[in-house]
């Protein structure tokens, strides 16, 4: 007779049952570069309606505490789940570090870079470790952040 064990199983019996719940609870960072994939592929298509999705958050542009955001020329945001229409490249974290500078400086067409900053989670107050995959597409500088 075979013992069939589940990682449900082992997961309580170790006591690890809130680390694979935590892990699963936050975006990766190989989820968000393919958000970020499919943001330049969405907006490259139909640039309206990829960013009126971005910003609502539908059609998979929004997953758990990754999702897209996007600036436009004059460095406000064109997508964003609660910041349309503010300066996006004026943005300053508690610290005073400005991450919108940042962001717009690095990106770069047909190229993904890595931006570096504190930034609360969504629903949080208390600033942690971000790290944002960002890429100019036309006029639109894009980027998805994951949490460390």
């Amino acid at each position: 007779m075979k013992k069939i064990i589940t990682l449900s199983l082992i997961a309580a019996a170790t006591g690890f049952s809130n680390l694979a719940v935590s892990a699963a609870e936050f975006g990766s960072a190989t989820e968000a570069k393919a958000m970020l994939e499919k943001t330049i592929s969405a907006v490259k298509a139909d640039k309206p309606a990829a960013l009126a999705q971005i910003a609502k958050g539908e059609n998979g542009f929004r997953d758990r505490d990754l999702y897209p955001f996007c600036g436009g020329p004059d460095g406000n945001f064109t997508a964003h789940p609660t910041l349309n229409g503010k300066s996006m490249k004026g943005l300053v974290n508690a610290a005073g570090e400005a991450v919108g500078s940042k962001l717009y400086e690095a990106a770069k067409d047909g190229a993904i870079a890595e931006v570096s900053y504190k930034w609360p989670r969504p629903g949080a107050t208390e600033p942690v470790q971000k790290i944002s995959y960002v890429t100019r597409i036309g006029d639109q500088v894009c980027a998805v952040g994951y949490y460390k």
